[in-house]
């Protein structure tokens, strides 16, 4: 291989750099801004006196539901994600077993998206925004 094919594959390594750094950067303000909105939540719900509830994950495949030890909110009606009472987002499906029935289960936080359920079937995904702001109306008329 010449030096024009070393110049080549060194261009595209930096563009292939470059789409790499650009990408880590929107999602982190997209997490950023994820983040600023679940925290006005917390606010919006501890100034209204909305309680958390005791939340519980989902087997895979909707076998089982399970204890986790967390409290919070859900922000869907399937139950499927919600934020703990420290602003933490949680996916709520885990693998089913034995041991998540005996012991409990506990999902993994993860980096909150703007809009959740992206890229999911036509009216299953939501703004993240909206979902905050339906769990509280949920709460206030519960």
């Amino acid at each position: 291989m010449g030096r024009d094919g070393a110049t080549w594959r060194d261009q595209r390594s930096q563009a292939a750099a470059g789409q790499v750094r650009r990408l880590a950067e929107r999602q982190a303000a997209e997490t950023a801004q994820a983040r600023r909105l679940i925290a006005g939540f917390l606010e919006a719900a501890a100034n209204a006196g909305i309680e958390p509830v005791p939340l519980y994950a989902r087997g895979w495949g909707d076998r089982g539901r399970y204890r986790t030890g967390l409290r919070g909110w859900y922000l869907r009606l399937n139950e499927s994600s919600a934020i703990d009472t420290e602003g933490n987002f949680y996916v709520m499906t885990v693998p089913p077993g034995l041991r998540s029935r005996l012991y409990g289960a506990r999902p993994e936080a993860s980096d909150p998206p703007l809009v959740l359920g992206k890229g999911a079937r036509d009216g299953e995904s939501i703004d993240l925004a909206e979902a905050l702001e339906n769990t509280l109306e949920r709460a206030r008329k519960a």
